[in-house]
């Protein structure tokens, strides 16, 4: 393990703008540096490096990251191995920290567990090439599939003999242990490559009998198998998997990723199918931007892997029952983590693998471009010919796509298809949307309870605000803090407001803001934390809380800059996000620093920051925060207004009349001070 201090000495070292020089071709644009993207194709660049923020933006596909997690995404390694590659480049010794007994432990057992994987691939594709067995059964089952030597080899496909326990033998010959060729289901040490037979207590061979597909980690690692029966046998399945271990879970994995994933960054597109005759059939067709679920239920796990190299996705399953629940099932995961999802079901009969088969590339994705169809469209498609016109079976039609809907995290894509599927299905867009907004409402609320009692609770011991001394010019602003949000619930327009702030905690977080009473100063997040936790306004997602916490847990520690913290932080997460929040896609011109003394002289003149303007723009952007959840509980409020007239419900409209004037006359307060126009009603 690479220490903490070696980590942070790699970090400090590193100048982005070499490291990404060595793959892209930049050039000086005003402070920051242009080229184009290594990521995806484009011909205009809108690869951005930034030397004194030491980070990359792509304007065009959204990467972003510091130094090492370039050399990470561009080498496709692991993170300790890129901070290894990038001290070599800065001449800096990695001692790795001295392992405890347990760490050791198991690092042993999962290098020993990879070594036995790694021999077991070898013989598997010996015995395929090499035994007449091999050639027959294994060689010829692969061919009769269509499967050409080339594609076979590429895959590293396999075969393992009917009789006997022959793999068993050869491991033994080569010293590896039983702990690690056999598998204890409660450690989860070992790989599973053999059995024990519980009569004779002999060793047997997991997959005799089976052509054998190894599977890749997305770093290139054997972490298992799979393998598939040639004949069909009584009481035995199909296909065999290598059992979960500590260095496989069949969640955690995606047939294909690792000779996919730069076709599917090329393309900014995968392709998902089931089986790994899908994958390696379509690959043989010129199609090599697709991966497997491998044939088991879809997993969150899996889907962050493919969002590691690209947002969209097209799920390509068989038209039979089957396919159609599985197609289901994924969507709404899919949509949940932010990606956009077409849906291709094939015609009767065809799966991916014999429809590769039969079709070349440019056939086949010129059929995918042609037949797939948005999520909305499916669905409607689909569940509305099983309604027909049964009321209740086309309100649960509704209530099943206004659920999809409201798992979108961007609001515009949700708004889209809100009147997307308002059209189809013909129905009124607002009754949608608010449909849509309760849906989202109840899941957001069931996420922060779940992550609330996750969460360790943290105590804030920072000094009140209430002494600070602050500019004459902002203390309108600061009457904000006396009006009390306790009782509002932030809604989706919030976000961005939040973010906004949460912004400033990124960039200026231990900044000294304002001096207090005695001497003392008030950063810039403890005040803006402080601010929040006054009125008890919470995060609107579990990432932002995340983020604060982590604030308020570090911020006092000696030498704590906000920006370094965050975008070098270990959550891969916080560090994208804390990213995107520093990154700038413009700079301003240098023109703009120049003052006419006279027809022809300037002078240069010191142009005020963003930072210079913070004792100002904080307050500020605090009362838009808190103007947008009131705006958002005035409109609930109207709304329930208008239903208690609707159904009579007197008592209901007196006590929501009663608590009106309160609301709007808070809100006039904050328009006064934002310096807009009073509304009176």
């Amino acid at each position: 393990m690479i220490p903490r201090e070696t980590i942070d000495r790699i970090y400090e070292a590193a100048k982005i703008e070499d490291i990404v020089g060595e793959y892209v071709k930049l050039h000086r644009r005003g402070a920051n540096l242009i080229g184009l993207c290594p990521f995806h194709n484009e011909k205009t660049g809108s690869f951005t490096v930034s030397p004194s923020k030491g980070i990359y933006k792509c304007f065009g596909c959204g990467v972003s990251g510091h130094a090492v997690k370039f050399v990470q995404e561009i080498e496709q390694c692991s993170y300790a191995e890129a901070l290894k590659q990038v001290a070599r480049r800065y001449h800096i010794e990695v001692e790795e920290r001295q392992l405890t007994p347990e760490e050791q432990q198991r690092q042993d057992n999962r290098e020993s567990m990879f070594a036995v994987n790694d021999f077991a691939n070898k013989w598997f594709q010996q015995q395929l090439w090499e035994t007449e067995e091999g050639r027959v059964v294994g060689l010829g089952y692969f061919h009769e599939r269509g499967l050409q030597d080339d594609i076979i080899r590429k895959f590293q496909l396999g075969y393992s003999p009917e009789k006997g326990n022959p793999l068993a033998k050869a491991l033994h010959k080569q010293g590896f242990r039983d702990e690690f060729i056999l598998n204890d289901v409660d450690s989860k040490v070992g790989t599973g490559i053999c059995g024990r037979g519980q009569q004779d207590g002999h060793l047997y061979d997991r997959f005799r009998d089976r052509v054998i597909f190894p599977i890749h980690s997305v770093s290139g690692k054997i972490v298992g198998f799979a393998g598939r029966i040639l004949k069909k046998k009584d009481n035995v399945g199909k296909y065999v998997n290598s059992p979960d271990s500590i260095i496989y879970s069949k969640t955690r994995e995606l047939y294909g990723i690792f000779i996919a994933k730069q076709a599917i960054s090329r393309a900014d597109l995968c392709y998902l199918v089931e089986g790994q005759m899908d994958v390696i059939s379509m690959h043989q067709a010129g199609i090599e931007n697709v991966v497997a679920s491998g044939g088991t239920a879809l997993t969150k796990q899996q889907i962050l892997l493919i969002k590691r190299f690209t947002s969209n996705i097209t799920v390509l399953y068989d038209g039979d029952a089957a396919g159609i629940h599985a197609a289901l099932r994924g969507i709404d995961m899919f949509l949940a983590e932010g990606f956009n999802v077409k849906v291709l079901l094939l015609p009767d009969g065809e799966d991916p693998d014999s429809f590769a088969r039969s079709h070349n590339a440019s056939d086949f994705i010129e059929y995918i471009q042609s037949h797939q169809t948005d999520f909305i469209q499916f669905k409607v498609n689909l569940l509305s010919a099983n309604a027909g016109n049964d009321l209740q079976k086309r309100t649960a039609v509704l209530q099943d796509i206004s659920a999809s809907i409201a798992s979108i995290p961007d609001n515009i894509a949700r708004q889209n298809y809100i009147k997307n599927c308002s059209e189809k299905l013909h129905v009124d867009e607002r009754a949608l949307a608010k449909k849509v907004a309760t849906l989202r409402k109840e899941s957001i609320a069931e996420e922060r309870r779940q992550w609330r009692e996750k969460k360790d609770s943290l105590e804030m011991s920072t000094p009140s605000p209430e002494n600070a001394v602050i500019p004459e010019e902002n203390k309108e602003e600061q009457k904000a803090s006396d009006i009390q949000f306790l009782d509002l619930v932030p809604q989706e327009k919030f976000n961005d407001n939040y973010a906004n702030l949460l912004r400033l905690i990124v960039r200026y977080g231990e900044r000294p803001l304002y001096t207090l009473a005695d001497g003392s100063t008030i950063s810039v997040g403890d005040y803006i934390l402080q601010q929040l936790r006054a009125d008890n306004i919470q995060a609107p997602t579990p990432l932002y809380q995340r983020m604060v916490d982590e604030f308020a847990a570090h911020h006092t520690a000696t030498g704590f800059q906000a920006s370094q913290f965050f975008k070098f932080h270990q959550d891969p997460e916080i560090s994208t996000l804390a990213i995107e929040l520093i990154a700038d896609k413009y700079q301003l011109s240098s023109i703009f620093s120049k003052q006419n003394i006279s027809e022809n002289v300037t002078q240069t003149v010191k142009l005020r920051t963003e930072e210079d303007e913070l004792p100002m723009l904080i307050p500020r952007l605090l009362l838009e925060l808190k103007y947008t959840i009131l705006e958002q509980r005035i409109d609930e409020m109207e709304r329930a207004l208008r239903e208690a007239e609707r159904s009579g419900n007197w008592e209901m409209q007196r006590l929501l009349l009663a608590d009106q004037p309160r609301l709007l006359e808070i809100r006039n307060q904050i328009c006064r001070q934002l310096g807009n126009r009073v509304i009176t009603s």
